[in-house]
């Protein structure tokens, strides 16, 4: 009995010693980058953590002050610019927010176009990407010119003819409308190709021999092999797509599609400026960017090294 529970616990013992491994490694790799960027010394590493932790005190100090106006009443808010509240801290504009206003429509809203853009963008971007990296075929140069030369054209530029499109297919003020111009973003199809470009050519020679289409190509071998940028594409369109707030405004006007960043504009409008609801209703619209952050902050650090780009 006890020879048959240790061989089933051979392979997790395994598991868990490659784990450890790879952590090891990992630690040891992080180690020797420090050790070349920084020296031997210690005073440069004590140098560059405190500058760090100066840095990183400024940038949390908005945030703190952000989160206890929000904990305020708006009289205290208002009567001057102490930390502590004279009436002590409360939730009532937060409570307030959800229980009259739309934001919790305004939330889902956002998720549900977010997601949208997110898929049909990686879809189309893997899509075009993959003909012009790994297909021949007339007139790609040209196509692959063009898409360069989109990135260079400010998205602002489109927005009348955009419009006009919307007009024409009776697609104003619908979330179709919403989705449809944000799926078409050249600056991927520029980093899914320059991914792509690197694959080793035997594997997709040795499908192609076996008898695979190109459908089945893409499919079964190039897109498990882009997994890691596919991610960190993903990730910038779906941050994206959540804090776009200028398309959005234009092309909606009903409380009930808005997006969070449109709905938040409009209290502001409607109720004047008041400090706390302000500060509530931007700490809500963050929290689901603080979850994915949290989750998936590994693969997220990781794009960011992969592709160079950065979000705001």
């Amino acid at each position: 009995m006890s020879t048959a529970a240790t061989e089933l616990s051979a392979p997790a013992t395994t598991r868990i010693s490659a784990r450890a491994a790879e952590r090891a490694v990992r630690k040891e790799e992080n180690r020797i980058k420090r050790r070349l960027m920084l020296g031997d010394s210690k005073a440069p590493r004590v140098v560059v953590f405190a500058i760090l932790l100066v840095m990183s005190v400024a940038w949390l100090i908005p945030i703190l002050w952000a989160i206890d106006t929000s904990l305020k009443t708006e009289p205290d808010a208002e009567a001057s610019a102490s930390w502590i509240p004279q009436h002590g801290f409360t939730l009532s504009a937060y409570v307030d927010q959800f229980a009259n206003g739309h934001i919790g429509r305004w939330m889902l809203n956002s998720l549900g176009i977010a997601v949208a853009v997110m898929v049909v963008t990686v879809i189309i971007s893997a899509m075009a990407a993959y003909a012009f990296s790994c297909t021949r075929f007339r007139g790609r140069n040209g196509l692959f010119a063009l898409t360069i030369a989109a990135i260079m054209v400010p998205s602002q530029i489109l927005i009348v003819p955009q419009f006009q499109q919307m007009q024409t297919l009776h697609l104003v003020d619908t979330a179709a409308a919403v989705v449809f111009p944000q799926v078409v973003q050249p600056v991927m199809i520029l980093v899914l190709k320059s991914f792509m470009d690197q694959l080793p050519r035997e594997l997709l020679d040795a499908a192609r021999i076996d008898g695979a289409s190109a459908w089945r190509v893409f499919w079964s071998v190039v897109m498990p092999l882009s997994r890691s940028i596919i991610s960190a594409v993903a990730i910038f369109v779906f941050i994206g797509a959540w804090n776009n707030f200028l398309w959005p405004f234009i092309i909606t006007n009903n409380p009930s599609l808005m997006t969070l960043p449109v709905g938040l504009s409009t209290i502001k409008n409607a109720y004047g400026v008041q400090y706390v609801s302000g500060m509530a209703s931007a700490m809500i619209a963050s929290i689901p960017l603080l979850v994915i952050f949290m989750l998936f902050q590994r693969k997220i650090v990781a794009s960011v090294a992969m592709t160079g780009m950065a979000t705001t």
